[in-house]
């Protein structure tokens, strides 16, 4: 968990976002800040607005009203320059969303390469280095349909760090694995909070968020219902939508 300061102005601050799809509401007056070397963990039952808050954050979803700071900046005003806030908010997806034609070191050295303008040799040292932060240095030349689901997480992970972000929006990113591969994607993702990386987790894995997390926002109706510290959250001092849920979770 991290050592945040609490003066500091907060590196992301969303305020009332309210977002619908077809006159279907789906985030209604959603607030928080994150500030630097944070992790938060959302949590919530399926439908309650988690991804698409976290996808607003980013902009990858536009806000029908409210708005979103960015180290104090409101990027909803300045949707034209998504792309650039973006290169300081990876997002880590449900699936990998890695290029099947290059190795796991050609998916990690490209948008370096073509984003940032990095040497093609600094991007493969680069990428090199990030292989073994994530635990997998043997797997440089292998390609994604030669490594496992948790493998090629580890990859879609140090792919989002290669562009050197201020914060990673992870968006249920073990969802799609195989029981036995969660444990050491979410191995990486708390080490890397633990080192001090500003992490915002869209997940339903309880021992994750009890490990990682500096505070807890649990969602429900599109609604943020309860934010607390982790250890508040799990211990009991919660509200009874809140308990209701972790509940059913937890047993």
């Amino acid at each position: 968990m991290s050592n945040t300061d609490p003066g500091a102005a907060p590196l992301i601050e969303a305020v009332n976002i309210c977002k619908s799809f077809d006159g279907v509401q789906v985030l209604t007056d959603c607030s928080l800040s994150v500030s630097r070397s944070e992790t938060i963990v959302i949590i919530g039952p399926s439908g309650s607005g988690k991804s698409t808050l976290l996808r607003c954050l980013n902009m990858l979803e536009p806000v029908s009203s409210g708005k979103v700071l960015f180290e104090g900046r409101d990027i909803t005003r300045e949707p034209k320059k998504a792309h650039l806030f973006r290169q300081h908010m990876a997002m880590v997806f449900q699936n990998f969303e890695l290029f099947a034609h290059l190795t796991a070191v050609e998916n990690i050295m490209l948008a370096p390469i073509k984003v940032l303008g990095v040497s093609r040799n600094d991007a493969h040292d680069m990428a090199l280095q990030l292989l073994g932060k994530v635990q997998i240095p043997d797997k440089a030349d292998a390609y994604p349909d030669e490594m496992s689901g948790g493998q090629q997480q580890r990859v879609a992970i140090a792919r989002a760090l290669a562009m050197r972000p201020k914060v990673v929006l992870y968006d249920e990113p073990t969802s799609a694995l195989d029981p036995e591969m969660i444990r050491e994607v979410l191995d990486v993702m708390t080490a890397l909070s633990a080192e001090g990386m500003t992490s915002v987790v869209v997940t339903h894995e309880m021992g994750f968020a009890r490990r990682a997390a500096d505070r807890i926002i649990f969602m429900d109706g599109g609604r943020i219902v309860e934010t607390a510290p982790g250890d508040t959250f799990f211990g009991g001092a919660v509200g009874e939508r809140t308990r209701r849920f972790l509940d059913q979770i937890l047993h």
